[in-house]
């Protein structure tokens, strides 16, 4: 299983970012998936998530109208659009799968959780 993410660096204020994350090794479409980010000093938060069929997001406040997640099951990747970035923007941002299995199949919530973490990329910001 790996999840690879890429298209950090290092942006100035106001600019834009697209993260990318490779999942392979596990059935993509079977798992929401997650951006999260953790900057020095504090602790990992939740950024953005996506349904396993992309039909629903989730966002942070702190990045609602500026950020945007993505999902392409065909070719196992899933996006984070990130514009308008901040100084405070700057983290290292990690992709994160998570799948439900009830009795063998894929479910919703409950029976066995699977997930899976990237290595993480980071992202700069300077003001």
């Amino acid at each position: 299983v790996q999840l690879v993410e890429s298209g950090g660096g290092l942006v100035q204020a106001g600019e834009s970012l697209r993260l990318s994350c490779a999942a392979s090794g596990f059935t993509f479409s079977s798992y929401a998936m997650s951006w999260y980010r953790q900057a020095p000093g504090k602790e990992r938060e939740l950024v953005a998530s996506i349904t396993r069929a992309g039909g629903s997001t989730n966002y942070a406040d702190s990045v609602k109208g500026r950020f945007t997640i993505s999902r392409d099951n065909a070719k196992a990747t899933v996006y984070l659009q990130m514009n308008s970035l901040k100084p405070e923007d700057t983290a290292v941002y990690y992709c994160y799968a998570l799948g439900h299995y009830c009795s063998g199949y894929v479910c919703d919530d409950g029976g066995l959780r699977v997930e899976f973490w990237g290595q993480g990329t980071q992202v700069t910001v300077s003001s």
